[in-house]
């Protein structure tokens, strides 16, 4: 590969980036804000190729995604050769640069300079096609699942205002027949007019199951108040609405957990991954999400345990040493797969299950052993994907079986 005359770095925004171009001096050749549009970031990258004058240009921008996915989108697509910097290493490098002050200006010199020094940064690759739609399908469902908890911890903090035997009467995050009841029956009094055997038949008609259980329940949190609170009448409505609204975030959460699923087994690596215990669709999709689906782009199992924050980096100082830490930079989404999936998997596969078992027997604590079995976990994957092979128990239970 030929030596780089220029770097081009760039201060990625919302809707405008500065670029600076550098040369092998760090001598700016070429400081201008372009607007994040199509036209103008052509205009760009054609003036930046004519400084060039056929020698290669090594782009780097402090943004991989967000802002930044269309300038990146054409600087891949025109075969150019970008780096990404994260934001935290441009602000902690700029304080090595002369001058205090801060500009958009300053932050894309920094960026190029730390390009031109720097061999250990990421190169960047238009973003795979199923990656991509996973990672909106999956941050979307994150979403789905956040409101429907906001929503229903509004609806029993209202409940718990007026009529709180209902409010601890279920388990609002699982029982979808409470959430049914709730449409319509929100007092204490529209509960005993409707009586014991009325709420169980109209509770089957709407194919509850357990409807008699569910209906004995809400008449027993009825009759333990006989009081009206203060603004009840507008609570019950307020309740009613916020039931409504989680069982729609349910349907909704439901038709996008088909849509990945559907989505994630057009991926090459879908059957290896989802044969892994405990992956299931959601968290395999956010394996494929947060990777790129592409395992050649970490190089070793060690680097996507970096990644992933699995990899425990040395903090040594003076005569401190051997004080291992998680490193302050990882992907929290990653770690979180195989933390979840760990969880599973200790539960329900013989061999993981072996596996944890010897690291309690070690000493670890609960954390401690999930943690284990999360990076050995990593490693088996790594080993399934990169040999194109599903996960087999081709033997007895076996706490080293396990990678």
């Amino acid at each position: 590969m030929a030596v780089p005359e220029l770097w081009a770095g760039t201060d990625a925004g919302k809707t405008e980036h500065h670029c600076v171009v550098i040369d092998t001096d760090a001598k700016r050749k070429l400081s201008r804000r372009v607007a994040n549009d199509e036209a103008a970031l052509l205009e760009l990258i054609a003036d930046v190729l004519a400084l060039s004058e056929g020698e290669p240009v090594t782009w780097a921008i402090d943004l991989n995604a967000g802002g930044a996915a269309l300038m990146i989108a054409l600087l891949t697509d025109n075969g150019q050769r970008v780096l990404y910097i994260p934001g935290r290493t441009v602000h902690h490098a700029a304080g090595s640069y002369r001058g205090e002050g801060k500009t958009d200006a300053k932050d894309a010199f920094v960026i190029a300079d730390q390009a031109r020094m720097r061999r250990d940064l990421q190169m960047m690759r238009r973003g795979d096609e199923i990656a991509v739609d996973l990672r909106i399908l999956t941050s979307r469902r994150l979403d789905l699942a956040a409101d429907r908890t906001r929503a229903i911890n509004r609806m029993r903090a209202q409940m718990l205002e007026y009529f709180p035997a209902l409010e601890r009467a279920f388990d609002y995050k699982t029982s979808k027949a409470a959430l049914i009841l709730l449409t319509t029956y929100q007092t204490p009094a529209a509960l005993r007019r409707i009586g014991n055997n009325r709420l169980a038949t109209w509770l089957k008609n709407r194919k509850v199951r357990n409807y008699k259980a569910v209906a004995a329940t809400a008449l027993g949190a009825a009759d333990a108040q006989h009081t009206a609170v203060a603004g009840e009448k507008l609570a019950a409505v307020v309740v009613a609405k916020l039931a409504t609204e989680v069982m729609a975030l349910d349907a909704e959460i439901a038709g996008t957990d088909a849509m990945i699923e559907g989505r994630l087994r057009d991926h090459p690596s879908a059957e290896v991954i989802l044969s892994m215990p405990g992956l299931g669709p959601v968290l395999g999709a956010e394996f494929i999400a947060h990777t790129g689906g592409d395992m050649s782009v970490f190089g070793s199992s060690d680097r996507l345990a970096g990644v992933a924050g699995l990899a425990p980096v040395p903090k040594d100082s003076g005569r401190i040493s051997g004080n291992m830490r998680r490193p302050r930079r990882y992907c929290r989404r990653l770690l979180r797969v195989f933390y979840m999936s760990a969880m599973v998997a200790a539960r329900c596969c013989p061999v993981s299950k072996a596996f944890y078992e010897r690291k309690r027997a070690e000493g670890k604590s609960h954390q401690q052993a999930v943690i284990a079995l999360a990076r050995r976990r990593l490693n088996v994957l790594w080993a399934l994907i990169r040999d194109g092979r599903t996960f087999e128990i081709t033997a007895p239970p076996n706490p080293i079986a396990l990678g």
